[in-house]
C-alpha cells in the first residue's frame, strides 16, 4: 500500500518560495543601527589623546586614530553605519596606542635621567674616594 502525500498546487508553492525570498531579502536589507555611542566613545578617546606629549611621541599613532575618526564621521554621514562602527571601534584603539606609545617613550626618558643621574653620583663617589 503505497501513501504519497499530496503535493501542493503549482500556485501555492511558487508562492511559499516568493514569501521565503522576501523573508530572506528583508533580513538582508534591515539597516544596521546608527553607532551613536560608538562614535561618542571614539571622539572622546581621541579627544584624550590628543595631548601634546602624544603629538610629540606618538605623532603617527595620533594621527591614525584621528584620520580614523574623520572616516568614521564620514561614514556615518553617508549612512554606511556599520562601516562607521567599525572604524570608531577602530579609533578608538588607535588612540589607546597612541597614549600608550607616549606614556612608553616617558617612561624611557625617565628611566635614562634616572640611570643619567645614578652614574653621576657613581662618578662623583669615585672622585672624593680617590683624594
Amino acid at each position: 500500500m503505497n501513501k504519497f502525500l499530496p503535493s501542493p498546487p503549482p500556485a501555492a508553492a511558487s508562492t511559499l518560495g516568493l514569501a521565503a525570498l522576501l523573508v530572506a531579502v528583508l533580513a538582508g536589507c534591515a539597516s544596521a543601527p546608527v553607532p551613536m555611542k560608538q562614535m561618542a566613545v571614539a571622539e572622546a578617546a581621541v579627544q584624550q589623546a590628543n595631548t601634546a606629549s602624544t603629538s610629540e611621541n606618538a605623532a603617527r599613532e595620533l594621527q591614525v586614530a584621528n584620520d580614523k575618526l574623520a572616516s568614521a564621521k564620514q561614514a556615518l554621514s553617508s549612512k554606511d553605519y556599520e562601516r562607521a562602527a567599525q572604524l570608531a571601534e577602530q579609533a578608538q584603539v588607535d588612540a589607546q596606542v597612541a597614549q600608550l606609545h607616549a606614556q612608553s617613550a616617558r617612561s624611557a626618558m625617565a628611566a635614562q635621567e634616572s640611570q643619567n643621574a645614578a652614574r653621576a653620583l657613581r662618578e662623583e663617589i669615585n672622585r672624593k674616594t680617590l683624594r
